[in-house]
Formats: C-alpha cells, structure tokens, sequence
C-alpha cells in the first residue's frame, strides 16, 4: 500500500518501472479511445444542451455509474480527503468545464488533438514533483509526440476556425490534468481508482450544481443530445477515469499521461467520417508521428 502523502500536490513513481504489458495496453487504449470520442459527443450535445449542463450531468451521470460497483464505497483515509477534493476540481469539475465553453469557438476535431499536448503538462509538473527528468527514451518521445501535435494543429488552427479564447481555456484544462494526473497516482496506488473516482465525481458534481441548474432554461430537449450525453456521463466520467487513474497507478503519471496520444486519432477520425470534416494529408502524417512518440514513451525507462 502507497504511503500517504504529506503534502497537498504530491506523486509518486509507478508501480511497474518495464515495458507495458496487455492489461496495461487495454488500459490505454480504453481511456484514450473514450476520451478521444468524447469531444465528438461534446459537440452533438450542444446542439440543444447549453455547455454548464452537459458537463454537470456528465459528471453526475460517472457518479451515479460508478457508485453502482461495490468497490467503489471503500473508505478514504481522513488524511487524503484534501487530495480527493483537489481532484475534484482539477480533474473533472474546472477542465470538463472548460472543453465545452471551448466548443462553442473551437471544432472538436481541433479541441481533441490539442489534448495530445497532456503529457508535457503531466511531465513538466512530475519533474517538479520527483525533482527528476524522465528516462532519456520518454523524452525523445514526449518530444516526438509533441511535434505530431504541432503537425496535426498547423491545418486546423490556420484555417480560421480556432479562436484564441477557446485555445486558452483548452491550454487551462490540460495545465489541471497536468496536475490532476500526478496526485492520483498515490491515491490510486493506496485505494484504488473505484474509490477515489467515485468521491472525485459526487464532490465535483455538486460543485457543479448550481451551474448545471441555473442553464436548464436554456436547454432543448434532443434524443441525440440526451444520448451524447449519457455517453459522455458512463463512459467518459466513469470508465475512461478508471483506465487512466488504475494505468498512472501502475506505471506512473508521465507514461500514463499517454492515454492522451490517441485522443487526436480518435477525434479525426470522427470527424472525418461522422462530422464531414476535411483532413489534410499534414494532419494523417502528425497522427503516425504522434502514435511514435506515444510507443517510445510507453517504453522501459533508460
């Protein structure tokens, strides 16, 4: 069992230091895949759902999902609540808000591949923590993956689309799970991501409350958008979480942190063959280099 931290904004190494095994490629691509879709389902719920509201019922819905399993209402130490509660906020309440504000001004094929930049974030706050770079072989991937993002945003973000705003308030969210995915990996490594997520979810779900309340009058009922959000609510809020925190547990914030390389894959492929977006061939050859980079870092520590 994980010691507890003693202080607020704390990590600790993965469990699991070699190669990524099956279970731990499963995890990957779970979250990934999800989280990759999500900004897909983001973008069919505004339709008719103004952003407040699908991001509270998202949340309420991973909630609800997850106190449905009995491991999930395992006690917390009184001693991690503080942790637990900054999760809260930097891992689902303040960044699921944020991406769909930023839809609103950015298309979901943009918003999705600009979440490839995670792992930098994730890095830069887990050197800071460890007080140690990653392992030589994780760099050159995190530095390879970050130029397959670049290649993949040049289209998109030069075609107009894309307003400064809404690149910001993406920037902001990926900046708290920076943050976010290195504190629950000594959560996860002590309780197990069931009970921490679920806490997680009931505590950001009521600080989203008077938020997702105050916009139902401005909402209009879709079954499309219902759905949307109900995938988004089960599999993104419950599912896609559990992968992600259960995968940082074992092999550490920074290669976990990789989950996010197959986001923008996911998002162009919807939306080229869902939404009818154009893709450009730069953005197809950004994915193969971003899926190299993804590889290296799920590589051995050297």
């Amino acid at each position: 069992m994980a010691r507890t931290p003693t202080t607020l904004v704390s990590t600790a190494e993965g469990t699991h230091r070699g190669s990524y095994g099956t279970s731990d490629w499963i995890l990957l691509a779970t979250a990934g895949g999800i989280w990759g879709s999500s900004f897909f389902f983001i973008a069919e719920a505004l339709e008719a759902f103004p952003p407040m509201l699908i991001t509270w019922l998202r949340v309420v819905l991973g909630f609800l999902t997850l106190s449905c399993v009995p491991a999930a209402h395992a006690p917390i130490e009184r001693a991690d609540l503080p942790r637990v509660r900054l999760l809260s906020v930097v891992w689902m309440a303040f960044p699921l808000s944020m991406f769909p504000l930023a839809e609103q001004r950015v298309s979901s094929s943009v918003t999705g591949m600009l979440n490839g930049a995670t792992p930098i974030f994730v890095a830069l706050v887990a050197t800071i923590l460890l007080h140690r770079l990653p392992g030589s072989r994780q760099l050159i991937g995190l530095a390879v993956g970050t130029l397959g993002i670049v290649l993949i945003g040049l289209p998109s973000l030069s075609d107009g689309a894309s307003s400064a705003f809404g690149v910001l308030l993406i920037l902001c969210a990926l900046a708290c799970y920076g943050v976010s995915l290195n504190v629950v990996v000594p959560l996860q490594q002590r309780y197990g991501a069931l009970a921490v997520f679920r806490r997680v979810a009931g505590l950001a779900a009521l600080i989203l409350t008077p938020f997702g309340l105050l916009s139902l009058p401005d909402a209009e009922w879709s079954w499309t958008a219902a759905a949307a959000t109900l995938a988004l609510g089960v599999l993104g809020s419950a599912v896609a979480y559990i992968a992600a925190g259960t995968l940082a547990g074992r092999v550490g914030s920074t290669r976990a942190s990789t989950t996010t390389y197959l986001i923008p894959v996911v998002a162009l492929f919807l939306g080229v063959t869902v939404r009818d977006e154009s893709v450009v061939p730069l953005a197809v050859l950004g994915c193969v280099v971003v899926l190299s980079g993804a590889f290296l870092v799920t590589r051995a520590d050297r």
